[in-house]
């Protein structure tokens, strides 16, 4: 049921949750503030959205991603993004997680350079979460956050603690928690408007933003829309024109063919791109979901040293730098294995030969997903790059066609792998279910887009027909509904995260999968099932 709040200016802003507890957040000022943000910039967002399943409905009916002719002068012509601030020269490595208290301390006391506060991916966004989120960052600008465990142990931050960047959600979710003159506000303009209100000059005052990493974008004019909330927002608190600062996710295949009309778009403010390439395969598999040609193989066997994997990156990096902007690197999701030290070597060796290959190739930095791995991204980063950055590293040697970014690599698909799909995509979409968006699984510290990857491919094996497992045994429904229940039946009866929500997982992704399409995101149907 709505509280009932002030209106003051807020008008038509209605609040459908019990916002107690949140009133230093939820204030008339601020709700004025994401009606603002709602009222100018809505509109826009909705007519992006509308040229998403355009773009889309072509590619189901055979057509492909391609660099855009009436761009084709932004990308040969010389031009550099706007000058780095000094607290962001030195992101070698980054880690990221969700807006939980003791997350958010143990992060920016991890020794990394850059943390990201993640509303997005890690995050299942109840009201709850959301807005305590919020809180939490509130109290972290302002160096008053600190944590008491049940046990007793206290935790706060440390005096070097990591610079702040937040993710907000992408332009396609609504937040239906919050509706401005009856319609649903948008998840990104809640996550940013509220953050900014409350952060924004005391991070301009310290020479701390306020910085942000944009996800899912698709196209430069989605980049744009963003360009122009910032602008927005910083006339509205009376910051300098370029104070906050972008660095954007290339995680969706049609953004791979317009990463310098992104950064044109938002070259006063843009510091960077990053690898953002679990969504990335995922992108792929949507944006193809149509192209038997184009079917991946298992996801063991998708690495980044995959052909079409491996151009897109070195594309990014040769575009980064090229532009004066960083090449950020993607994710390690390893956490320790506690208890088999040669397990848990294995899983560093892993981690490290990733970082190499980053590093050697280009890469200003690293994303991982524990803090136990910041010492071991930053060992290699601080051998191969002892500088801040790679700026100089200009990659001329890298020319990719739109066919190197299209082109699937061949493999296979084991019974293994079909099994592990359906166990992680339960397991994930239970635990979102219940409130947690980051979740341990087999040693990895998963978010949404690993999910994604398991349903898309799922999805796929089974629309397209015909399939066979590497044993040459044909790939059916009859045993994905196989699977599926002894997943269900295992996890209800284990102690895993989202075990109590394990049979409304399991009815989401059996409706999901068997649905004649293949739907946007998993976040979206799930996301009426939350509190």
């Amino acid at each position: 049921m709505a509280v009932p709040r002030e209106r003051l200016d807020i008008g038509a802003l209605e609040i459908h949750a019990d916002s107690s507890g949140h009133e230093g957040i939820l204030t008339p000022a601020a709700l004025g503030f994401l009606a603002q943000l709602h009222r100018r910039f809505d509109a826009t967002r909705q007519q992006l959205l509308q040229a998403r399943r355009q773009r889309q409905a072509g590619y189901d009916a055979g057509g492909l991603p391609d660099f855009r002719a009436d761009t084709a002068a932004i990308r040969t012509s010389d031009w550099q993004v706007a000058a780095i601030p000094a607290a962001l020269q030195d992101r070698r490595v980054e880690i990221t997680g969700p807006v939980e208290r003791k997350m958010i301390i143990n992060a920016l006391n991890s020794g990394a350079k850059v943390f990201m506060a993640d509303f997005e991916d890690s995050s299942s966004p109840t009201f709850a979460n959301q807005l305590d989120g919020q809180i939490n960052l509130r109290d972290a600008v302002a160096g008053t956050l600190e944590f008491q465990s049940a046990e007793g142990k206290s935790y706060r931050v440390g005096d070097n603690p990591a610079v702040l960047v937040v993710r907000p959600r992408g332009w396609h979710l609504n937040d239906k928690h919050f509706s401005v003159d009856g319609e649903p506000m948008s998840g990104a303009l809640v996550d940013f408007g509220l953050f900014v209100f409350h952060n924004a000059r005391a991070l301009h005052g310290r020479q701390r933003g306020p910085y942000f990493y944009l996800p899912k974008l698709e196209a430069m004019e989605e980049a744009s829309l963003w360009d122009e909330v910032m602008a927005a927002a910083e006339d509205d608190l009376q910051l300098p024109v370029g104070t906050m600062k972008a660095t954007v996710l290339i995680e969706t295949l049609p953004a791979a063919f317009q990463m310098d009309e992104i950064l044109h778009a938002l070259r006063g403010r843009v510091v960077g791109l990053n690898c953002g390439r679990w969504d990335y395969i995922f992108s792929y598999l949507k944006t193809l979901r149509g192209h038997r040609d184009r079917l991946l193989p298992e996801r063991a066997q998708v690495g980044m040293t995959a052909p079409f994997l491996k151009a897109y990156s070195e594309l990014l990096i040769q575009t980064c730098h090229r532009r004066g902007a960083f090449a950020m690197g993607g994710m390690a999701a390893q956490i320790p294995i506690k208890g088999d030290p040669a397990a848990n070597e294995a899983a560093m060796a892993k981690v490290r030969a990733d970082k190499l290959r980053e590093v050697q190739a280009g890469h200003d930095g690293t994303w991982v997903a524990h803090p136990a791995l910041v010492a071991v991204a930053q060992e290699i980063f601080d051998q191969y790059m002892p500088t801040p950055n790679q700026l100089s590293m200009l990659r001329q040697d890298v020319s990719v066609s739109r066919e190197q970014l299209l082109a699937a690599p061949s493999g296979t698909i084991s019974r293994a792998g079909f099994d592990n799909n359906v166990e992680v995509c339960l397991r994930y979409t239970a635990a979102w279910l219940d409130g947690l968006g980051c979740v341990p699984i087999h040693h990895l510290m998963e978010d949404a887009a690993t999910a994604e990857i398991a349903r898309a491919q799922l999805w796929q094996w089974l629309h397209h027909g015909g399939l066979e497992f590497s044993d040459h045994a044909p790939i059916d429904f009859a045993l994905f509904d196989q699977a599926l229940a002894a997943h269900t039946h295992l996890l209800r009866d284990s102690e895993h995260p989202g075990a109590a929500r394990a049979d409304a997982a399991a009815a989401l992704l059996s409706a999901l999968t068997h649905a004649d399409t293949l739907s946007d995101f998993l976040t979206l149907p799930a996301y009426d099932q939350l509190a």
